[in-house]
């Protein structure tokens, strides 16, 4: 973990935020992007099919797509990407989180194709960091599982899950299915969001953190 990060205490492995987000003009930046700004996922072992990303927000310097693409955690500088400029819907997506910003990404997973079960380390409120999904594009037989628990996500809604937990996703559709993945720091701001929408539970600040945790 980062130095600075503050470390918090949370139940829940999903929670669905108060944010609700209008699905046409996502769907409208969406159809700005070309299929050529696509880059595949670089961890080909975790899924079978066609499973890409295209970045909006990133690494600061990165000039390679497959660094463009990756949530380096041991950086500490990063900045909108190019096709941020032309999709002003992501854009007020990510200008309402009032939290510190790290990468940003479209993340598509076409039809047949399947995610594996897996984790990724460090992504929990818990270690001061949040992984949240936008659906932007989806359908009913999309099967995104969390510790073995299925999650149904619609258009426009915002959702923090725990990925540092198993999950996997089965896009069993005939239509892409299409995330704006946002992975923040977490601070006051955001714990508060998190406690409001999770029901019966708590999420506060229990430590701040001088150096790393491990």
């Amino acid at each position: 973990m980062l130095d600075g990060h503050r470390q918090y205490a949370t139940a829940a492995d999903r929670i669905r935020l108060p944010m609700t987000f209008a699905p046409g003009p996502l769907a409208s930046d969406l159809a700005r992007l070309s299929a050529p700004q696509w880059i595949d996922h670089l961890v080909q072992r975790n899924y079978e099919g066609t499973w890409q990303a295209l970045p909006l927000r990133m690494v600061a310097g990165a000039t390679h797509p497959v660094m463009m693409i990756y949530a380096d955690p041991t950086a500490t500088a990063f900045v909108d990407a190019p096709a941020l400029a032309h999709c002003p819907a992501f854009g007020a997506v990510l200008a309402a989180f009032r939290c510190p910003l790290q990468t940003a990404r479209l993340m598509r997973l076409t039809p047949g194709s399947t995610i594996r079960e897996h984790s990724d380390h460090d992504l929990s409120a818990e270690q001061g960091m949040a992984r949240i999904h936008v659906p932007v594009t989806t359908n009913p037989h999309v099967d995104f599982r969390l510790n073995g628990t299925r999650i149904d996500m619609a258009i426009g809604e915002t959702w923090y899950l725990r990925l540092a937990d198993r999950h996997s996703v089965a896009n069993q559709g005939t239509t892409d299915r299409v995330h704006l993945v946002i992975d923040c720091e977490v601070n006051d701001w955001l714990a508060a969001l998190l406690d409001y929408g999770q029901p019966g539970g708590t999420i506060r600040p229990i430590s701040t953190v001088a150096g790393s945790i491990g």
